[in-house]
C-alpha cells in the first residue's frame, strides 16, 4: 500500500512548509548560553538545511540569548521566499541557564521588535508565546501579541507549553496558527492538546521530538522497527511523529551536518500499520 502521509502543512492556512523542519536551539553555546564554539560549523548546518529542502526553521530570542536569531540572519539573509522563520518570546535567561517566564505586555512588545531586528525582517512569519507567565494574566500577554499581529509586525501567532484551555482562551482573542509542546513517541502527556490542534487545523510543533536523542520506554520497539528499515531508533521516532498526525511538524535540532542529514532522511521512512501499532504499545 502506498504511503498517504502528507508531506506538507499549511501554517495558518497559507504558509506551506515541508512537515519536517529544523530547530535552531543547539546552534549556541553550552546550556544554550552564548555563541557556539565554532560559528562557521553552525552556519554550515543552516546552509545544509536549506540545501536539503527544509523550509521551516524554529528559533527563539532566549537561545543564546539572541545568538540563534543572529546566526540565522548572518547565514541565510536575504531569506529564500519559501523559507518560514518561526521565533519565540516570553522567557528570560540568566548566566546559570535558568528559564524564567516573562509575559508582561510591554516586555513582549519589545521582544518582538528585537527579534524582528535580529532577523532582519519587516514581518515575523510565525511568533510564538514561549511559555505562559503565572504572574501575568494570560489574556493580557496574548492581546499584546495580537495587536502586533494587527499592526503587521507578526504574520501568524503561535503558543508554546500550553493546555487545551489556554488554547481556547487565546483563540477567543486572535487566530492561533501553531502550538509547540513537548511530545514524542515516549512522552505523550499532551495527546489532548494534539487532538485539539487536529480539530482546529492548528500546526502542532513537538519540541524534544526525539527526547534529546533518548529512546526511552519504547527502546525495544524502536530498535526492532529500526532494524527492519536499516535506520536508527531516532529516525524511527521522527518517522512515527510524521505518521501519527498530519498536523505534526517535527523540528529536530542538531549542530552536526551529518546528524541533520540523518534526521531529514527519516521523512522518507514509510512505516507499516503493523509497525505503527507496535510503536503505540
Amino acid at each position: 500500500m502506498a504511503d498517504t502521509t502528507p508531506t506538507t502543512f499549511d501554517i495558518g492556512g497559507e504558509l506551506t512548509v515541508n512537515r519536517l523542519g529544523f530547530g535552531a536551539m543547539r546552534l549556541t553555546g553550552e546550556a544554550i548560553i552564548g555563541p557556539p564554539t565554532d560559528e562557521n560549523a553552525a552556519k554550515a548546518v543552516l546552509r545544509r538545511a536549506i540545501d536539503l529542502g527544509i523550509d521551516l526553521i524554529d528559533t527563539a530570542d532566549s537561545y543564546g540569548p539572541g545568538v540563534s536569531e543572529r546566526l540565522i540572519r548572518e547565514t541565510l539573509h536575504p531569506f529564500p521566499e519559501e523559507l518560514v522563520i518561526a521565533t519565540k518570546g516570553g522567557l528570560l535567561r540568566n548566566r546559570d541557564g535558568d528559564w524564567r517566564p516573562c509575559g508582561d505586555p510591554d516586555y513582549l512588545r519589545n521582544a518582538v521588535l528585537c527579534s524582528r531586528d535580529r532577523l532582519g525582517v519587516e514581518t515575523i512569519d510565525l511568533y510564538q508565546y514561549h511559555r505562559p507567565d503565572p504572574e501575568v494574566p494570560f489574556e493580557d500577554s496574548i492581546t499584546a501579541l495580537a495587536e502586533l499581529r494587527d499592526d503587521g509586525v507578526i504574520d501568524h501567532l503561535g503558543l508554546s507549553n500550553v493546555t487545551v484551555e489556554q488554547i481556547d482562551r487565546a483563540r477567543d482573542i486572535t487566530e492561533i496558527a501553531t502550538v509547540q509542546n513537548k511530545y514524542n513517541v515516549t512522552t505523550r502527556d499532551d495527546e489532548d492538546v494534539l487532538e485539539a490542534c487536529e480539530e482546529a487545523d492548528i500546526g502542532f510543533i513537538p519540541w524534544a521530538p526525539m527526547d534529546a536523542g533518548s529512546i526511552g520506554e519504547n527502546a525495544d520497539a524502536l530498535r526492532t522497527v529500526a532494524d527492519e528499515h536499516d535506520a536508527t531508533p531516532q529516525q524511527i521516532a521522527l518517522a512515527w511523529l510524521l505518521h501519527h498526525s498530519p498536523v505534526i511538524l517535527p523540528i529536530p535540532g542538531t549542530a552536526s551536518v551529518d546528524h541533520l542529514e540523518e534526521n531529514v532522511a527519516a521523512a522518507e521512512i514509510d512505516l507499516t500499520d503493523a509497525q505503527l501499532r507496535q510503536l503505540r504499545e
